[in-house]
């Protein structure tokens, strides 16, 4: 098992001291006296986002998912063709100089759609105030993905009238963080600490089985193990995987399943889910089963984030990797 001093050294930016003050942070967010915002005669969302930025649109997305609301996520320089003025475009960059989302705002001059901006401040600040497009300007907190519940929190309080999720939504999935924090954070480091014990036995690659309503949290957890743990990692719906990707388990390799399971996954899903544990069981291939716990939709994806991001700093730090640099995304950046 880890130790406190080991955790100290390696991790130079204090990342674990940050997830610690996630439900804080959280609560801090959704206090705020941030201007809410009441959009009409929207029946179209489409969100823009990078990295640890777009991760609060994957989130928002899930929610939405079981509304009428068309929604879209934009991973990328431009925008879909069916944005109209019944479109709302959420743009967020922790950073503020993005360069996918700096085009996506400057392409937006030319329609009629409705635009709000959430960003720290850099380059896309100054072009919203340049072009008077709507934005609200978000505290960062140690990097793009420590920033997460910030984003996501403060978000949710002033898009209130777009984004269907009450304020006892919001206090049971801040109150499920704080339960959760007193067992996965590093002042447990025993036994007892989940995310502890997931990174223990991760020594190979990831690779992450999960249902359709929990893609956002997925896809968080392959983002973080990638820059965190700088670890490969693949993430795959467990249906669409029973058709292609069990097949290559055919094969010896360092891939390990984790499948991440819904307290609520409809009756095929879990059909599915018993029936890849017989699969590999059968092939003596050992996996590990991630439970969302009860609650909201919310609460399931942000305590789902929690455990699993913090369990990618538990593993960096294990492998003597500090998890903040991310060198090979500044090498990209400096060339863009």
């Amino acid at each position: 098992m880890l130790d406190y001093e080991t955790i100290k050294k390696i991790d130079s930016q204090g990342m674990c001291q940050v997830y610690d003050t996630w439900p804080q942070i959280a609560l801090e967010a959704y206090e705020s006296n941030h201007e809410q915002i009441d959009y009409d005669d929207i029946d179209h969302i489409v969100f823009a986002g990078m990295g640890g930025s777009g991760a609060v649109g994957d989130v928002l997305s899930s929610i939405l998912s079981k509304t009428n609301m068309h929604v879209f996520n934009v991973k990328g320089y431009t925008l879909p063709q069916t944005i109209d003025e019944k479109t709302l475009v959420i743009a967020t960059s922790v950073s503020g100089n993005t360069s996918e989302i700096l085009s996506i705002l400057n392409s937006l001059n030319k329609t009629n759609c409705k635009l709000i901006t959430f960003t720290s401040g850099g380059k896309i600040l100054d072009l919203c105030i340049k072009n008077n497009i709507d934005y609200r300007i978000l505290k960062k907190i140690q990097s793009p993905r420590a920033s997460f519940p910030y984003f996501l929190f403060s978000i949710l309080k002033i898009l209130g009238s777009v984004i269907p999720v009450t304020k006892n939504d919001v206090i049971e999935s801040i109150q499920n963080m704080n339960t959760i924090q007193k067992s996965i954070s590093f002042s447990n480091l025993t036994e007892t600490n989940s995310s502890l014990g997931l990174a223990e036995w991760i020594s190979g690659m990831p690779v992450i089985y999960y249902p359709w309503g929990l893609e956002s949290a997925a896809v968080r957890f392959k983002n973080s193990l990638q820059e965190n743990a700088k670890l490969h990692a693949i993430a795959e719906n467990v249906m669409e995987a029973c058709h292609n990707g069990i097949v290559a388990w055919e094969r010896s390799s360092n891939a390990q399943p984790i499948m991440i399971e819904g307290d609520d996954d409809y009756i095929k899903t879990k059909e599915r889910w018993e029936i890849l544990k017989e699969y590999f069981q059968a092939s003596n291939i050992e996996y590990r089963e991630i439970q969302s716990g009860k609650g909201g939709i919310l609460s399931k994806l942000i305590s789902l984030i929690y455990r699993l991001d913090y369990s990618t700093l538990y593993l960096a730090i294990k492998n003597g990797i500090d998890p903040a640099p991310i060198r090979s995304i500044d090498f990209v950046k400096d060339r863009l």
